[in-house]
């Protein structure tokens, strides 16, 4: 779990009354919502792999101190975690560190700066007690047939080589090319699962692609072209704000010189909104009922306690604070804050020692 010994010395903060407690009642209601939907069902001696798209992370005002602790939650509940849209300045990413504590580890990208590269860099995030690093890095580099335009991949897509128990596997996370284009953003998907498969057809390993893959809806090329790959896709539900755009996926190698056959247990979106800056959304009847250090905050209530801090902080960083509190909250305040992406994660078996035991009975 994340380390939480920053709260005591957050109540003298002079622009935001009682803090402290405000941030410790979000991250319970959080730490449950978490565990209701991930950690409790988890099998023993499974792979959690996480990808988010946290929204320019950190390209304008800093956020605020609670939303490093809500990330560093989430964050934490993976073993592994792959990061879209990291930015020039590292040291927002290594509060995050410092948050999740020694045992957890990371590396980036340089940050792009040629056309379409949108100064942003991708980034692995993992825990070194469930994952280990195999010291294989790289970039995506293809041929220059491959896309239409004869150049290369917009956001250069980044893979790194680890292993979990017996589970060893590359994942290769990519932020997709953006823009009225859509045929642009389906051939590089194209041409990033060409790559991966082709590698995983000689190299016995698994290979995972995940990321912000800009899809739009299941009926697009986009999506068409990562279904219509070798590679094996899980249907996560929408990942942005208004649940109409499905944007971030996971897809990984099944076929190939790998022995050690992907086996997917679970896989889901998680969405923070109904324990931190919401809106909140509709939950599942079924649900339990919360027990009774969780708290639920409306929408008017969450709106209410960041107005003033908002208008502070803005005020602080020479910027002007919003004329309509109210109706930038959701679009811009609570995405700044957060993402305007929700996390999507993969549970996969990793403990293959029984089939492996089983190659050395003999037939009776």
């Amino acid at each position: 779990m994340p380390f939480y010994h920053d709260l005591k010395d957050y109540d003298s903060d002079p622009i935001y009354p009682n803090k402290a407690d405000w941030i410790a009642r979000r991250l319970l209601t959080l730490r449950y919502d978490l565990a209701q939907s991930i950690t409790k069902a988890r099998r023993p001696n499974s792979l959690i792999i996480g990808s988010w798209n946290i929204r320019a992370f950190d390209g304008g005002m800093p956020r605020l101190d609670e939303s490093f602790h809500y990330i560093a939650e989430i964050v934490s509940t993976f073993d592994i975690c792959a990061i879209q849209e990291l930015r020039d300045d590292l040291g927002p990413l290594k509060r995050l560190m410092r948050l999740l504590g020694p045992n957890w580890d990371y590396f980036v990208t340089d940050v792009g700066t040629h056309e379409g590269a949108n100064y942003e860099r991708i980034g692995f995030v993992y825990n070194k007690d469930k994952v280990f690093f195999r010291n294989v890095i790289g970039e995506i580099v293809i041929r220059s047939d491959a896309l239409s335009d004869g150049g290369q991949i917009a956001r250069t897509p980044f893979f790194a080589a680890f292993q979990s128990g017996w589970f060893r596997f590359t994942l290769c996370a990519s932020h997709i090319i953006y823009g009225d284009d859509l045929d642009m953003r389906a051939q590089e998907i194209t041409a990033i699962t060409k790559a991966l498969t082709k590698r995983a057809r000689k190299e016995d390993q698994v290979f995972v692609f995940l990321g912000d893959m800009n899809i739009e809806n299941r009926d697009d090329e986009v999506w068409k072209a990562l279904v219509d790959s070798d590679m094996k896709v899980p249907h996560f539900e929408a990942t942005n704000m208004k649940g109409d755009k499905f944007y971030d996926q996971i897809a990984y190698t099944e076929k190939g010189a790998s022995t050690r056959k992907t086996r997917l247990l679970r896989h889901d979106v998680f969405d923070w909104r109904n324990a931190v800056f919401g809106p909140a959304q509709d939950r599942d009847p079924a649900a339990p009922d919360d027990p009774e250090f969780v708290t639920r905050i409306t929408d008017a209530e969450n709106r209410a306690h960041y107005a003033p801090i908002n208008a502070a902080m803005r005020s602080a960083y020479g910027k002007t604070p919003y004329a309509d509190f109210a109706s930038q909250y959701a679009t811009n305040f609570m995405t700044f804050e957060m993402s305007d992406h929700l996390p999507i994660w993969v549970e996969l078996e990793v403990d293959y020692s029984d089939d492996y035991l089983a190659r050395f009975l003999s037939d009776t």
